[in-house]
């Protein structure tokens, strides 16, 4: 008397449950996973580079005694700000990539877990992206106008 086994193909239900489990998906997962966070890091470490270039460029002297002194100043202003916002964006694309790799991670469980964590992130990164009222009466409205010594 042989033990019989019941190895029967996957069926529709099992697969939407438990997602496609070859080896060829499985490699594109990891692989997806993986340029997910090298990218992430890429992002995090460019930020980086940017914060410290900046705070480099805070910490040296004045345009002092120089001719155009106006002109000097309002091109560093610029410049300084331009390597702020960079990072800024480069920190946020980073941000962005690591919450991806969330997902990502979770498609590895099937395509569930996937589609409810996408749905659930979609609604946390709205709320993180947008404004309140309360929020902007906290930061107070700002003349773009005007430079910030003459708003009150």
């Amino acid at each position: 008397m042989g033990a019989t086994t019941n190895s029967s193909p996957l069926t529709s239900a099992s697969m939407l449950i438990y997602g496609n489990k070859t080896h060829l998906l499985s490699s594109v997962k990891y692989f997806a996973i993986s340029l997910c966070f090298i990218s992430a890091f890429v992002c995090n470490v460019q930020a980086i580079r940017y914060y410290a270039h900046t705070s480099f460029l805070l910490g040296i002297p004045s345009l002092k005694n120089s001719l155009h002194e106006e002109d000097k100043s309002s091109e560093f202003v610029e410049y300084v700000s331009m390597g702020l916002n960079r990072g800024s964006h480069f920190w946020s694309l980073g941000l962005r990539a690591f919450y991806l790799s969330f997902t990502l991670f979770l498609w590895m469980f099937g395509p569930i877990p996937m589609v409810a964590f996408s749905v659930i992130m979609c609604f946390c990164l709205y709320f993180l992206d947008t404004t309140t009222d309360h929020s902007r009466v906290l930061h107070g409205s700002r003349d773009l106008d005007k430079p910030l010594g003459e708003i009150v």
